[in-house]
């Protein structure tokens, strides 16, 4: 029941913008939860890879005094990896194209974190 409503959100969330590419909600500990990934990308590697990059980003904003981690956002020339915190128990990793519209994902995602927190 709560994989589909997962599976829902990030439905809901891909379907919002033509620039992202990929959604998971992964838990904090790296296991997958929800994922609609391209073919070919593993599951596995993409919970591990967000689990590593939220909590360096938590660690690097505590230790360079920049208040509680919202987001960590990876460039790439293939296009953007945005990792956001949905409570204390998820991530939300979301691929987008290079010329994504930013505002406009940063807003969908910020919403679709706050329905995964009412989920888990």
């Amino acid at each position: 029941m709560r994989a589909d409503m997962l599976d829902s959100i990030l439905k809901d969330l891909n379907g919002t913008s033509a620039d992202i590419e990929a959604s998971a909600v992964i838990s904090t500990d790296g296991l997958m939860m929800a994922a609609l990934l391209p073919a070919g990308m593993d599951e596995d590697r993409v919970g591990a890879m967000s689990a590593a990059m939220l909590s360096l980003g938590e660690r690097t904003a505590q230790e360079l005094a920049r208040g509680t981690m919202e987001q960590v956002l990876v460039k790439g020339n293939k296009g953007y990896i945005l990792m956001t915190g949905a409570g204390s128990e998820a991530v939300l990793t979301v691929l987008s194209k290079p010329n994504a519209k930013l505002g406009l994902i940063f807003l969908d995602v910020k919403r679709a974190a706050e329905s995964i927190v009412d989920v888990i």
